[in-house]
C-alpha cells in the first residue's frame, strides 16, 4: 500500500509511480513528511508555518542542496532552507530533514531501477541472450543535478539484474538535440518502410494477374491436349493410360513399388470387392547402396527383384504371381500404361545401360535372372495420378489429383476425344499436366521477379519448371532467403549486416517457413528459428519482417497454385457442358499438409477465379503406395472386362 504522504499526491490515481520518482513531486513528497513529523512532536518543537504548509512550498532542488556530500555544508542548506519557511531549527531538525530527504531520494532510485531492470529482462528475454551488453541513455534534472541519485540508481539496476552489463551515459543536449533526432529516425524508418513494401508489392499479384495466369494455363493445356500444337507449349498434357476411377469393385492382391531415391519401399496391398475404404497394407523399406545406384542397369534391377524376393518371403508368399503398381519417380515417356521409356536419371542414380530403355522390361528381365516370382502385370505410375486414384477410392467425385510439396504437378480426367496423342474417342483418360514447367516457354516471364530469376540462375536447370520454382517447398525457402538478402544488402534488414550462413543455400527449408508463419509462435520464437538459422544478431523488428517475407512468398506460391487449378476445373466443367460442377481434388505434399495458410489461400483463390465450381478437397494417404496399387487393381478390372 502507498503511504500515507504518497497518498496524499494522487490525483484521481493518475500517473501513481511517476509522483513516487520524478522532480515535481519529489519536494512535495519531504514537505508532507516534516509536517507529519511536527504534528508528532518529532521535530521542530511540534510547530509548523504558514510556509510549511504551503503546498509546493517545499522544492525538489532544496533536496539537491541538502543532500550535497559534504555532511557540514548540506546540514547548512538545510538550516538555511527551514529558516526560509518560518522555522527555528535544531541540529538535530536539521539532520532529521537531511535524513528525510535522503529515504525519499533513495527511494525514488531504487523504484526507478526496478523498472528499468524489469525492461532489461524483457529486452535479455526478447533477444534469447544468456547475458545482455546495453547503454542506456539518461536525462533529467533529478538524475543530472542530485549528487546521489544516478549513483543510487546505476548501484541498484546492477544489483537486480546481474547477467546485463549496463553502461549509462547522460544526454550532453536534452530534448532539443533529442527531438530533431527522433524526427530523422523518423523520416528514415519510414523510407526503409515504404522501400521494403516496394521490394514486397513485386511478389505481390493481383486479381486481374492471376486471371491471366489461369487464362495462360488454359491456353497452355488446349496446345498440349493438341497433336499439332503439343510441341508448341510447356505444358506437355502426358497420356497416363489411366482410363477410370476405383468403384469399389477392386479385388486381389496387389505388389506396389515406390522408386525415387536411395531408399525404396515394397508394399503389399489388398483390396476386398464390397468393403470399400477397407484397405490391408504391410510394407518394408529397403535401401540401394551408393554404387548400385551408379554401377550397371542390371545390378540395379537385380537388387530392387532381390528385395521384393525378399518381401514376399517376408510375408510368406513366396513363388507368388502378382500384379505390381510401379512408381518410378523419374522422367519417363509412356506410350501405355505398362511401359515407361527413362529419358534421364535424376537424384543421383547413374546406372548405365538404362536410359532410353522400358524400366518394365528391365525389371521382368531381371525377374526371369532371380527365377523366384513373377509378375503378371507392370503398371508404370506418377504419384500425381496416384493421389488422385487413393481419393478415388474414399470419394468417387475425385478426379484431380493435385501435388504441393518438394514439387508441384497436377492430373485430371479429361474427355478421350480431347487427348489427340492416343487414338479413341470414347470415355476419359487421366492426363498427367505436367504443370511444373509451365513458364518454360515465357509464359511467366512478367510475373517473374528478380528473386525467382536469382533462383532459377542457381538451380540445376536454369530455365526450368519455372511454374514449380514459384510455388513448390523446394525453392520458396530460396526465394525468401534472397529477399533477405538484398533488404540486408540495402540496409533494410539486420542492421545491414550480412551472416555468412545468410548466404548459404538452402539454409530456408520448407518446415521453417511453415514454423515462421505459425500463429501459435511468438516474436521471441520466431528469433529462436533465426538464430538456429545462424542469424544471431536479429532483433525482433527484423523477426516481424522475415514473418512478413515469408507470408508474402507463400501467399503468392498459393495464389498461383490456385489459379492453376482454377484452369484445371473450369476446363473440366466446360468440357462436360455443366453450369455448376461439383468435383474432389485428392491432394498431397508437405507444403500443403504442414504449412498454416496454404491451403486456405489457395482454395480462396480457387474459389474466386472457378465461381461455377464446387470444390472438395481430400487429402490423400500414400499415393505412391496404396495409389499405385489402386491404378493396378483398376487397370486389371478393365482389363478383364475387355477394357484397353
Amino acid at each position: 500500500p502507498l503511504p500515507v504522504f504518497a497518498l496524499a499526491l494522487q490525483q484521481v490515481n493518475r500517473v501513481q509511480f511517476e509522483k513516487m520518482i520524478s522532480g515535481m513531486y519529489m519536494g512535495e513528497l519531504v514537505r508532507l513528511i516534516l509536517v507529519k513529523l511536527a504534528r508528532d512532536q518529532m521535530v521542530f518543537q511540534g510547530k509548523t508555518t504558514p510556509e510549511l504548509l504551503t503546498t509546493g512550498r517545499f522544492s525538489t532542488s532544496y533536496i539537491y542542496t541538502i543532500e550535497t556530500d559534504k555532511d557540514e555544508e548540506g546540514l547548512a542548506n538545510a538550516d538555511k532552507v527551514l529558516r526560509d519557511l518560518g522555522l527555528n531549527p535544531s541540529a538535530e531538525d536539521c539532520k532529521a530533514t537531511r535524513r528525510v530527504c535522503q529515504i525519499v531520494s533513495t527511494r525514488a532510485a531504487r523504484l526507478c531501477a526496478a523498472a528499468l531492470a524489469a525492461v532489461l529482462r524483457q529486452i535479455r528475454d526478447n533477444k534469447a541472450a544468456e547475458r545482455l551488453r546495453i547503454t542506456i541513455g539518461a536525462d533529467g534534472s533529478v538524475y543530472k543535478t542530485h549528487p546521489g541519485f544516478s549513483r543510487r540508481l546505476q548501484k541498484m539496476v546492477r544489483r537486480l539484474v546481474p547477467d546485463c552489463d549496463v553502461r549509462f551515459l547522460q544526454s550532453p543536449c536534452g530534448s532539443g538535440k533529442g527531438a530533431a533526432m527522433v524526427t530523422a529516425v523518423a523520416y528514415r524508418l519510414a523510407a526503409q518502410q515504404a522501400e521494403r513494401q516496394r521490394i514486397l508489392d513485386t511478389l505481390r499479384l493481383s486479381r486481374e494477374q492471376l486471371l491471366e495466369v489461369k487464362r495462360r494455363m488454359t491456353d497452355g493445356i488446349v496446345l498440349g491436349l493438341s497433336k499439332q500444337t503439343h510441341e508448341q507449349t510447356s505444358v506437355k498434357m502426358l497420356p497416363t493410360y489411366v482410363r477410370s476411377t476405383p468403384d469399389g469393385t477392386e479385388n486381389g492382391d496387389f505388389l506396389a513399388l515406390d522408386l525415387g531415391g536411395s531408399s525404396f519401399r515394397v508394399l503389399l496391398v489388398r483390396l476386398r470387392s464390397g468393403k470399400r475404404h477397407k484397405v490391408d497394407m504391410h510394407q518394408k523399406i529397403y535401401t540401394i547402396p551408393q554404387e548400385t545406384m551408379q554401377g550397371t542397369g542390371e545390378e540395379l534391377f537385380d537388387h530392387i527383384v532381390q528385395c521384393i524376393a525378399d518381401f514376399l518371403e517376408y510375408m510368406g508368399m513366396r513363388g507368388a504371381s502378382l500384379p505390381l503398381g510401379f512408381t518410378f519417380s523419374f522422367p519417363c515417356n509412356q506410350s501405355k500404361l505398362d511401359e515407361g521409356i527413362l529419358l534421364k536419371w535424376t537424384k543421383g542414380f547413374k546406372a548405365s545401360d538404362c536410359e532410353g530403355k522400358d524400366v518394365v522390361m528391365l525389371l521382368k528381365e531381371a525377374i526371369q535372372r532371380k527365377q523366384e516370382f513373377d509378375l503378371n502385370f507392370v503398371a508404370v505410375v506418377n504419384d500425381t495420378v496416384g493421389t488422385m486414384m487413393t481419393c478415388g477410392y474414399e470419394d468417387p467425385k475425385c478426379e484431380v489429383g493435385l501435388i504441393v510439396g518438394t514439387g508441384t504437378n497436377a492430373c485430371y480426367m479429361e474427355e478421350m476425344h480431347n487427348v489427340e496423342l492416343v487414338e479413341g474417342n470414347e470415355g476419359l483418360m487421366c492426363v498427367n499436366v505436367e504443370w511444373g514447367a509451365f513458364g518454360d516457354f515465357g509464359e511467366l516471364d512478367d510475373f517473374c521477379t528478380q528473386f525467382d530469376r536469382s533462383v532459377d540462375d542457381c538451380s540445376n536447370y536454369p530455365g526450368k519448371q519455372r511454374y514449380e520454382k514459384m510455388i513448390s517447398g523446394m525453392y520458396l525457402g530460396e526465394i525468401v532467403r534472397n529477399v533477405l538478402i538484398d533488404f540486408t544488402s540495402k540496409g533494410l534488414l539486420f542492421r545491414g549486416k550480412m551472416s555468412e550462413r545468410l548466404k548459404s543455400r538452402g539454409i530456408f527449408e520448407t518446415k521453417f517457413l511453415a514454423q515462421i508463419e505459425s500463429d501459435r509462435l511468438a516474436m521471441r520464437q520466431v528469433r529462436s528459428i533465426l538464430q538456429h538459422l545462424g542469424l544471431t544478431g536479429s532483433t525482433c523488428d527484423d523477426s516481424v519482417l522475415v514473418k512478413e517475407v515469408c507470408s508474402v512468398v507463400a501467399r503468392r506460391a498459393a495464389q498461383l497454385c490456385g489459379a492453376g487449378l482454377a484452369a484445371v476445373v473450369d476446363r473440366m466443367r466446360q468440357n462436360r457442358n455443366q453450369n455448376q460442377l461439383d468435383i474432389t481434388v485428392g491432394v498431397d505434399g508437405t507444403l500443403y499438409k504442414t504449412h498454416p495458410h496454404f491451403s486456405s489461400i489457395m482454395q480462396e483463390t480457387l474459389q474466386d477465379l472457378a465461381p461455377q465450381c464446387r470444390v472438395t478437397f481430400l487429402k490423400s494417404e500414400d499415393g505412391s503406395g496404396k495409389g499405385a496399387a489402386l491404378i493396378t487393381a483398376v487397370a486389371c478390372r478393365g482389363n478383364n472386362q475387355g477394357q484397353h
